[in-house]
């Protein structure tokens, strides 16, 4: 039940307008809930980005997985992998930092980073620390990665509507954490359209969005969700 409590901290701070000043403040009353804040890279097409299969990209490639290897075996990298639905945004990094700026270098010496290959774009982002030692295998897995953003409908007021929207969306999470179908959430900590992710461990990407889309929050159109099929290493989601 303490996971189930924690995961629907975050997303309570998700849906009001995360702010790290102010989650701060609240940490210092609350410690029980222990969220940690890590940083998110987003990977996308960077300008010399290119489809075709050559040897420089073969090798490019090899450079690039052994780099991440080497920061899940540090434990730089908490989790990372790639997207397989073949859109501009092509995967994740998940980072344990002492800061944006070691993020952001870490993020930087990735070899395709640096070939101009890929750009990565990232985002302060707070979970529970759920996330196990990478084990080491390059066995995959896949889950699914949906980033919740904000809606037509989406308005940073409160009102007595938008509380028992509120209400609505917490209860939602907390049954789908219960199935352990919903087993990472967590809010983003800046000012963009992004406002967090779920991650689902099904079996299909069909079944994560119907998961996805029993959320209030979602059908009352106050947030968007952008699913992903995510492959991961295995044994390091919870």
């Amino acid at each position: 039940m303490k996971k189930h409590l924690l995961i629907l901290v975050s997303l309570v701070l998700m849906l009001i307008g995360f702010n790290a000043t102010p989650f701060k403040a609240q940490e210092k009353a609350e410690p029980q809930h222990k969220l940690v804040q890590f940083y998110m890279g987003l990977l996308k097409k960077g300008p010399g980005w290119t489809t075709a299969h050559t040897d420089a990209t073969t090798q490019l490639h090899q450079k690039h997985v052994a780099y991440v290897m080497s920061l899940l075996e540090s434990g730089k990298a908490m989790i990372a992998g790639p997207f397989t639905d073949d859109q501009d945004l092509l995967g994740v990094y998940i980072f344990r930092a002492p800061s944006l700026d070691e993020a952001r270098a870490w993020a930087a010496a990735d070899p395709a980073v640096v070939a101009g290959h890929l750009l990565v774009e990232m985002h302060p982002w707070w979970s529970e620390d759920v996330l196990k030692k990478a084990p080491p295998t390059t066995k995959m897995e896949t889950a699914y990665l949906g980033f919740l953003s904000r809606g037509a409908k989406w308005t940073p007021e409160k009102t007595p509507a938008t509380e028992e929207l509120q209400k609505a969306h917490l209860a939602n999470i907390n049954r789908l954490a219960q199935t352990k179908k919903l087993v990472v959430a967590g809010p983003f900590g800046d000012d963009t359209t992004l406002r967090g992710i779920f991650v689902f461990r099904v079996g299909s990407l069909a079944e994560a969005q119907e998961l996805a889309a029993t959320d209030p929050a979602v059908k009352a159109g106050r947030l968007v969700i952008d699913l992903h099929p995510w492959r991961v290493p295995e044994g390091i989601l919870p």
